[in-house]
């Protein structure tokens, strides 16, 4: 698994990182980060700080409804639009996660993923094979992976790994 941080130069002011910058939950107040170009103004999302782009794989932990996104790093900081927002464009792709319900999305289109109910986890590993054009989201359940959905594209920048939190919060796991 790879090392994945959050940035918190992208980080929304709604969202509170902590744990070495491993974790983030939305609240309702307020941080006090200073101005910052790459900072999302309007939507609840966040950058990691290093980019993919080799073969990588991480994993996280989430509670509540957030999006698991990879992003080019020029996706729209500024604004209410589906530019700057993660999987409403051709910059991002995302896995929304709620309780009993994924659905993938990329350029403003969504897939809603069936599975039983009793595959929902907390816990998602994302494989990017950068070269190749694939991404990857699997449901890890008691070491198990369970494929979700895999894009297959070409890939013309480094990818992020990003997120938004709707509710709740995102843990990156550590191997």
């Amino acid at each position: 698994a790879c090392e994945v941080t959050l940035d918190p130069n992208s980080a929304h002011r709604n969202l509170k990182l902590s744990d070495n910058n491993k974790r983030v939950e939305v609240v309702n107040e307020q941080q006090s980060y200073l101005d910052h170009a790459e900072r999302f103004d309007i939507f609840c999302q966040l950058l990691c700080s290093k980019d993919l782009t080799s073969r990588q794989y991480f994993e996280v932990e989430w509670s509540g409804k957030v999006d698991i996104a990879v992003a080019y790093r020029g996706i729209r900081r500024r604004g209410y639009s589906r530019n700057s927002r993660f999987g409403g464009n051709n910059q991002s792709w995302c896995l929304s996660c709620a309780d009993y319900f994924y659905s993938v999305w990329h350029n403003n289109k969504e897939k809603t993923i069936s599975l039983p109910s009793s595959s929902i986890s907390n816990r998602v590993a994302v494989y990017v094979d950068h070269p190749a054009g694939i991404l990857s989201f699997y449901r890890v359940s008691s070491d198990s992976l369970i494929h979700l959905h895999t894009f297959n594209t070409t890939f013309t920048e480094p990818l992020y790994p990003g997120f938004r939190v709707w509710s709740g919060s995102v843990s990156l796991c550590s191997k």
